[in-house]
């Protein structure tokens, strides 16, 4: 089934979705993510190659990654202090014991989902990645507007994520479709402040 939803994917004309994320007053997200599911079977996804999570003014940079399954992301830190950086989250757990310079090998997100960061020394540190298992994804910048390019047409599932929601909180999918013309989608969350 998954070599047949590809070749369909791979004769149709790609559209761009852009979609504009604000909170429930209306105000613009940074870091919110857009993911895109078709709406029956998978398209394959490629792990993504030279991902890093640095950390520097004892702060993660940046604050939310968005890779796909099976991408490995590198941990260098540039401050001069030492860090432990954790996930216990489901989606991928581990921990890099305290460290200084660039870990020798990186960690692999092997599971779709959110995994939160944190540095056990750094109760302030924190950070997310999102980890995708389609091909079609964006993060929104600061003016809440991510944009996903590439896209066949199609029935989709559109979900939206966002630190803001909480802990273990994912938004309901929306059902949407993409034409052979770029196409907008505008989609408010209710978050909590943001993180």
């Amino acid at each position: 089934m998954g070599g047949l939803l590809a070749a369909a994917f791979g004769q149709a004309p790609a559209a761009t979705l852009n979609v504009n994320v604000s909170d429930a007053d209306g105000k613009p997200l940074l870091d919110a993510v857009a993911l895109l599911d078709p709406a029956a079977g998978k398209a394959p996804v490629k792990p993504m190659a030279d991902v890093e999570i640095s950390q520097a003014k004892r702060q993660f940079a940046p604050r939310v990654t968005l890779v796909t399954v099976g991408t490995k992301v590198s941990f260098p830190n540039f401050d001069t202090v030492r860090h432990h950086v954790y996930s216990f989250s489901p989606t991928k757990t581990f921990e890099l014991k305290l460290y200084a310079g660039v870990p020798n090998l990186p960690v692999m997100f092997d599971k779709p989902g959110v995994a939160v960061l944190g540095c056990n020394i750094h109760d302030n540190m924190a950070a997310w990645v999102v980890v995708a298992d389609t091909p079609w994804f964006a993060r929104s910048a600061a003016n809440g507007r991510a944009r996903i390019e590439g896209v066949p047409p199609g029935n989709y599932r559109l979900r939206l994520w966002h630190a803001g929601l909480g802990p273990g909180i994912e938004p309901a999918a929306v059902a949407i479709t993409v034409g052979a013309a770029d196409a907008e989608h505008h989609a408010k969350l209710a978050v909590s402040s943001a993180p």
